[in-house]
């Protein structure tokens, strides 16, 4: 069975809401758009106070080349442009916007008809890509446009896309897979056309097997993509993991997939391609998974971007007494939500609300040299030796030992009996890494 060849770990499933059909959440009354929702540079508003918008109107515009352009998910007056906050607590600029029954902004295909023909050549694909604000939604957000503007000296030759959900309780790019097959595989011929390559991958673990069979059955109507099934072990779905995984090609030391001829792309994100370029729809929506062990009500939900997280906890049975954190994103690699209230973005995959005991971490005390962090480090890195480099402060020794390497996985810190932050240290040894990277760069 494929797999990366190091490390990994294979923590508790929880695929809980796996068998649960999405269902539509119905609109907010107000909203909350932030004005950016992507890695890069930030948009530029390109309406006011005041004005009323349709859905799937531009709100505001990417001005830089790592950019991404906001369309409004809702028709309705913007009551506001001003300082919203997001779920980490963190003050952002955003539309607030009073909702109104949709009216579609001219030119957007809402109907369910799949559009099978793709008529649009490879730069006016990437152009709509970019136009139409996709970005990447396996939690990056990295405006997608720019991967497909291959440098002049690389040459892509496969196409990965990544539909492992290896993360545990998540279940969202599952029901993509088995709710939207076809549209997912046509999306994979517009990204295959853009990018001029014949061979996709899309690698699915083996803990999926309705959504593999059901993949399997339907590729075969487009050559030149396979689909492989995978190991199920974390984090399978991690960049340089998945491409050697899908290819045996290794992706060196600060490199991007290009210089081994891969580009990957999460399987929301065919999804997202496919509205953008077959039905001129930008991406104001996407499907997330709310779920835990205590909650009522475990739902894979399609949800408007701007949705107040609180609105949806509420339609979900609202949060059980047991709660002791709420996560966006899964278990591994989420991040603690702090403020209900805030509403969702483009890469809002999961809520998962964690019990008190789940939530808590093991006691703290010395390491015990068992050496389980380096067997469970899919980067090949030393994680114990690295979370001492930054507690003496010695980033750039931190730097020699391939700190920057480090995925944020997870994995030591899951495996380590003696219950060291060694993940918590690693980052802030990159974090001071990469501002003396910065200085070195303007030196």
């Amino acid at each position: 069975m494929n797999t990366f060849k190091l490390g990994g770990v294979h923590p508790e499933e929880n695929k809980i809401a796996r068998n649960h059909s999405t269902e539509t959440f119905a609109l907010p009354q107000k909203a909350v758009v932030f004005v950016s929702q992507h890695l890069g540079a930030p948009s530029t508003p390109v309406v006011q106070k005041g004005d009323r918008v349709k859905t799937g109107q531009l709100l505001a515009k990417a001005d830089a080349f790592i950019c991404a352009n906001t369309h409004s998910p809702y028709t309705g007056v913007i009551t506001k442009i001003d300082l919203a906050t997001d779920f980490n607590g963190y003050k952002k600029p955003a539309f607030y916007i009073d909702v109104e029954q949709d009216e579609w902004e001219e030119g957007i295909d809402t109907s369910e008809t799949i559009e099978r023909e793709i008529k649009l050549e490879p730069q006016q694909i990437v152009e709509r890509i970019k136009d139409r604000g996709i970005v990447g939604l396996g939690g990056a957000a990295f405006p997608t446009h720019v991967k497909y503007m291959i440098p002049s000296d690389k040459k892509a030759e496969y196409l990965i896309i990544n539909a492992v959900e290896c993360e545990p309780y998540l279940t969202s790019d599952n029901r993509v897979l088995l709710e939207h097959s076809e549209e997912v595989l046509i999306g994979v011929e517009i990204m295959k056309k853009a990018l001029g390559v014949k061979c996709a991958k899309i690698g699915i673990e083996n803990n999926k097997p309705e959504a593999i069979a059901q993949m399997q059955k339907a590729a075969k109507d487009f050559e030149g993509t396979e689909i492989v099934p995978l190991k199920t072990k974390y984090p399978q779905g991690a960049e340089k993991q998945l491409v050697y995984a899908l290819t045996k090609r290794e992706i060196p030391s600060g490199k991007l997939p290009i210089e081994v001829g891969c580009v990957v792309n999460n399987v929301g994100t065919a999804l997202a391609i496919y509205y953008a370029v077959q039905k001129n729809r930008p991406l104001i929506d996407n499907i997330l998974t709310y779920t835990g062990k205590d909650v009522k009500e475990n739902k894979n939900l399609l949800v408007r971007v701007g949705t107040p997280i609180r609105s949806i906890i509420d339609y979900c049975g609202g949060l059980p007494e047991s709660t002791g954190k709420i996560i966006s994103g899964g278990p591994m690699m989420g991040k603690a939500i702090v403020n209900i209230d805030a509403p969702t973005v483009k890469t809002t995959s999961s809520i998962l609300v964690m019990t008190e005991k789940e939530s808590k971490r093991k006691p703290q005390t010395n390491c015990l040299r068992c050496g389980k962090c380096v067997s469970a480090c899919p980067m090949g890195l030393e994680p114990i030796q690295l979370s001492l480099l930054s507690k003496q402060h010695r980033w750039e020794e931190a730097e020699k030992e391939c700190a920057m390497d480090c995925i944020e996985c997870g994995c030591c810190l899951f495996t380590c009996p003696a219950g060291q932050p060694l993940l918590d240290l690693i980052r802030v040894a990159k974090s001071n890494i990469g501002a003396i990277r910065r200085e070195r760069s303007k030196k």
